[in-house]
């Protein structure tokens, strides 16, 4: 492993770096499910997704615990707990987006669009997980960093397009509209705090070298 010979390899720090990646895959998991919940219309599946955000909490509190037992050096542990917190905040964003869409009422006129953007931010959590893969074995980011960002740009164009096509929706009431637009805010956030993860794994990759 790379960061064996930077650091003296300990139990505590094997079990940060199980538990980071660990995290990355439930939250891919997640993603997956939420996707699926998506293209099937399955309100039931987002408790699936509301799940995993609670299991990623307890993942969350076991990492950060053995970085402050004393897991790696001083200068790298802000920045692992920083990373641990930004996943967590993609958990906190699906689940809210989970709760949104089983209030909402299906609309198909911007269903193409919603699910091309789970797509992709499935995409993105798996190259974030890649990416971490990399940084374990001292492997070059650089590419995966711009895979990253080439999809969040991706999303960012769609977004235009929906946000668009939102103003044409006909909206009963007030909560209504506000639903959706929570609903698109969340799932379209995804991808931003995606790519705030990956350039912190940059930035644990310069620290390291």
């Amino acid at each position: 492993m790379f960061l064996e010979k930077l650091l003296s390899p300990g139990k505590k720090e094997q079990v940060v770096i199980e538990g980071l990646k660990k995290h990355m895959k439930l939250l891919c998991s997640a993603i997956e499910v939420f996707q699926k919940a998506l293209t099937e219309n399955n309100k039931a599946l987002m408790d699936d997704v509301k799940q995993s955000e609670r299991d990623g909490d307890v993942i969350r509190r076991e990492v950060i615990s053995k970085i402050y037992e004393g897991a790696f050096l001083p200068y790298l542990r802000p920045n692992l707990c920083k990373l641990t917190e930004i996943i967590d905040n993609v958990f906190d964003l699906l689940k809210d987006a989970a709760y949104l869409y089983q209030t909402l009422r299906p609309v198909s006129t911007i269903q193409y669009q919603i699910d091309q953007i789970a797509s992709l931010n499935l995409q993105m959590c798996q190259m974030l997980l890649m990416s971490f893969e990399a940084l374990m074995g001292g492997g070059d980011l650089r590419e995966k960093a711009l895979a990253i960002r080439i999809y969040e740009k991706k999303i960012d164009d769609i977004k235009f397009d929906l946000l668009a096509d939102l103003r044409s929706i006909p909206i009963d009431d007030f909560w209504e509209g506000k639903i959706l637009s929570d609903f698109v805010s969340r799932l379209t956030s995804v991808s931003d705090v995606i790519e705030d993860a990956s350039d912190y794994l940059q930035v644990i990759n310069v620290s390291l070298r």
